[in-house]
């Protein structure tokens, strides 16, 4: 194991200029807000989004099960945990009628920011407006709670999430380096 930095852009949303569409959410798919009931399946789709994924080196959690089961529970359990802005889509198989998880979103409140942590579509449900979908009702849930900016971090190397961050709005702000032990480092 080796210790490397990644270097990740801290972006920016003023939510006083909304500008989130009212996006439909696609058939076949359903959007459920936050319970304690449910934060199985918000594991579940974080781990399907993220497990091969460049942040699962950056956060090894990311990459395991359980390690997404615990970060749900710390994330929820926090002080800052904003349910409002805490989001599960779930995609309904055709073949068995079964709701599965696909897509997850939780917000902080920190400092008096808005603070999404880990927003993810499953690799297989991706290019389907559900990441705009997730960020716009994320928004909403920070504007209930009374906040007027939100903030995200994200990996320089990931283009595709960058490009989805633009095109809603966000800034970049500012660059922050985060270390983590890599293997093969």
């Amino acid at each position: 194991m080796g210790l490397t930095y990644f270097k990740r852009f801290r972006m920016e949303y003023d939510l006083l200029d909304w500008r989130f569409a009212d996006a439909t959410v696609p058939a076949g798919y359903a959007l459920i807000p936050f319970s304690s009931g449910i934060m199985r399946e918000h594991a579940t789709a974080k781990y399907q989004s993220f497990r091969q994924e460049l942040d699962a080196n950056v956060f090894p959690c990311l990459g395991r099960r359980d390690g997404c089961m615990r970060l749900m529970r710390e994330i929820s359990s926090r002080d800052g945990f904003v349910p409002g802005a805490t989001w599960l889509c779930r995609h309904r198989d055709p073949a068995t009628g079964h709701w599965n998880p696909v897509g997850t979103i939780q917000g902080l409140e920190i400092e008096g920011w808005g603070a999404i942590q880990n927003i993810g579509i499953d690799t297989l449900h991706r290019g389907r407006g559900l990441g705009t979908i997730l960020m716009a009702r994320a928004a909403e849930g920070f504007r209930e709670a009374g906040l007027t900016r939100m903030h995200l971090e994200v990996t320089t190397d990931n283009t595709a999430a960058i490009r989805l961050y633009e095109r809603i709005g966000f800034k970049r702000a500012q660059v922050v380096y985060k270390a983590a032990e890599v293997a093969g480092v």
